[in-house]
């Protein structure tokens, strides 16, 4: 339906906590289909509202082109003692990546559009997006899994692109 601003790192609304999902209507419709329009726009594989400044636990993915995974009220019920490493950025910091560790499997409960119950359990590249959608809908921003020094670094290289 529509292209929605994304809100640039370091904005506010990206360290805030996302509040449940609690009406399953046409403007919860009407905000997923604006996120997967932004999300390809942007282009990224993953966006939640927080991005586009609407503070609900909504995100969508799309780990496949065509095919789009909507996840609302989303929880990980349990992970993997086992980890793996994989590059991770933001739609709201574009251009900028670097390496982040997290459980290789998680499972995870959450509602689709009509509010129905789900439960999955995901891996590799999949687990790993679900995992960085969440942290963004709990205000964990992905460099916050950075070690100080290459989050600094990340963060000086960010803004000083960001000057005219």
């Amino acid at each position: 339906m529509a292209i929605r601003p994304i809100l640039p790192y370091p904005h506010a609304g990206l360290s805030g906590i996302c509040a449940p999902v609690l009406a399953f209507d046409d403007h919860l419709r009407e905000l997923v289909t604006d996120l997967i329009d932004t999300m390809r726009a942007a282009p990224g594989v993953g966006i939640t509202a927080a991005h586009i400044g609407v503070m609900q636990r909504v995100f969508v993915l799309e780990l496949t082109p065509g095919t789009v995974l909507t996840y609302i009220n989303p929880e990980i019920t349990s992970q993997s003692p086992q980890t793996m490493r994989h590059v991770e950025g933001s739609v709201s910091m574009p251009g900028f990546t670097d390496e982040v560790e997290r459980p290789s499997t998680v499972e995870v409960r959450f509602q689709d559009i009509t509010g129905a119950e789900h439960a999955e359990t995901t891996e590799g590249f999949h687990a790993i997006c679900i995992q960085h959608e969440i942290d963004q809908l709990d205000g964990i921003f992905w460099l916050k899994r950075l070690s100080k020094l290459k989050r600094d670094r990340l963060v000086k290289k960010w803004e000083k692109s960001r000057k005219p």
